[in-house]
């Protein structure tokens, strides 16, 4: 049975575990696409600066569904350890390239073009509606290092239960609300669950804006 009705449930019920941080003027990065509208309910509720990091996920070539890294907007690059064993590196860089120009369309869509906002010394939160292979988020969380902020926190409503352990070696604080052990799909997490498109990511982004002027 899935815990969560919708993305904004998710949310909701995400911001009160986060509520310890309302005071502390942290930024709320969303993963696009559907960690905006998660982190979108967690900036309301935290009275948070929400922006974003674009972040592609790496493909294999005959199974794109299947992630073997992830790239995010600063060159950050994840690749896993099996990779390696599956992939080639000329087949890696035709890969990062494609998934590269996507990102600078990504950017140029959803932040209008504008750099990432400065994480240095900032508390940042980095939601997702789910954690699956977590590739993107680790290309985040490389991105947060690199900008020098001062904590990390991931947060997301569901995940599965082995890649906890691996996220709590790379932040400084892990907040999932549920885990599934036969877990192969965030939408297992959700009665209501679809991909949002670049439209509707923005149009959260776009919803904050209106209500903050952070």
């Amino acid at each position: 049975m899935a815990k969560f009705r919708d993305r904004k449930d998710a949310g909701e019920q995400l911001a009160e575990a986060l509520k310890k941080y309302k005071n502390q003027n942290p930024i709320v990065i969303g993963i696009p696409r559907g960690g905006v509208e998660t982190a979108y309910y967690v900036a309301k509720f935290l009275d948070a600066e929400l922006s974003i990091i674009v972040t592609r996920k790496l493909g294999y070539p005959h199974n794109p569904e299947l992630a073997f890294g992830a790239l995010a907007e600063d060159g950050s690059l994840y690749i896993s350890d099996s990779a390696a064993y599956r992939i080639t590196e000329d087949e890696i860089n035709k890969i990062i390239e494609q998934q590269n120009q996507e990102i600078q369309r990504r950017i140029r869509k959803l932040r209008a073009g504008k750099s990432l906002p400065v994480l240095k010394g900032k508390i940042v939160i980095l939601v997702d509606d789910g954690i699956a292979t977590g590739a993107t988020l680790f290309a985040s969380i490389m991105v947060c290092k690199n900008q020098k902020a001062e904590k990390i926190i991931v947060a997301a409503p569901v995940s599965g239960t082995e890649i906890i352990e691996t996220l709590r070696k790379q932040v400084d604080e892990v907040i999932i609300l549920e885990t599934i052990d036969e877990y192969y799909a965030v939408s297992q997490g959700y009665d209501h669950f679809s991909n949002l498109t670049d439209d509707e990511a923005l149009q959260f982004l776009k919803n904050w804006s209106k209500t903050n002027t952070k």
